[in-house]
């Protein structure tokens, strides 16, 4: 599918500040970009569901059935929000997308191949920015929002499998142990960079 946007989406564990440097990022880059922000799961009616009956619930439910929802909620996602805006020729910045369920789910045992075949049908972004925080860090803050996803354990597997996609090229790794506006700064140089060299 031939784009007339961009579509980049930034990445990282659960406290790591990914919801605000995407926000950020938007705010920034709408100085000189038709930006859009969007976020997975999506504000449609399987992404309020997988919120409601999986994300927030106090005991986390089939993984293999998270995996198709968060599949399928992607699809839905893309058809009605990313896709339109792309084709208006903006700039998507998705908060999670397709590599968060490789790490989470592929973390919890699903093999990696048969998550990406149950995402076959979802574009691939054109950049993808993880934001790297030391699991211990986000446990702490994750203890204090008394999240279902404070394990440390869990988080360190969740990393691990992001760092695969950092070694092969697909992710951009940005530190996140760093203050929030020099994360800030970094993403939006990546992001600049980019679409620099694009354009």
């Amino acid at each position: 599918m031939e784009r007339k946007g961009f579509f980049v989406c930034v990445e990282g564990l659960d406290g790591c500040g990914k919801t605000t440097q995407a926000k950020r990022l938007v705010a920034k880059l709408k100085e000189s970009y038709d930006a859009f922000y969007t976020a997975e799961p999506s504000q449609g009616p399987i992404g309020e569901f997988i919120r409601k009956c999986y994300l927030h619930a106090p005991k986390r439910g089939s993984t293999v059935v998270e995996a198709l929802l968060f599949a399928a909620d992607r699809i839905e996602h893309l058809e009605s929000e990313v896709i339109p805006a792309l084709n208006a020729g903006k700039l998507v910045i998705s908060d999670r997308y397709l590599y968060s369920s490789l790490a989470y789910q592929g973390a919890a045992g699903l093999d990696l191949n048969w998550i990406e075949r149950i995402n076959e049908h979802a574009i691939r972004p054109d950049l993808a920015v993880f934001i790297d925080v030391e699991p211990e860090t986000v446990v702490c803050r994750l203890k204090a929002k008394k999240s279902v996803m404070e394990n440390l354990e869990t988080q360190r597997s969740v990393r691990e499998v992001y760092m695969k996609f950092v070694e092969k090229g697909d992710l951009v790794r940005i530190d996140g142990n760093v203050s929030e506006a020099k994360v800030a700064e970094r993403i939006l140089a990546v992001v600049i960079e980019f679409l620099e060299k694009a354009c």
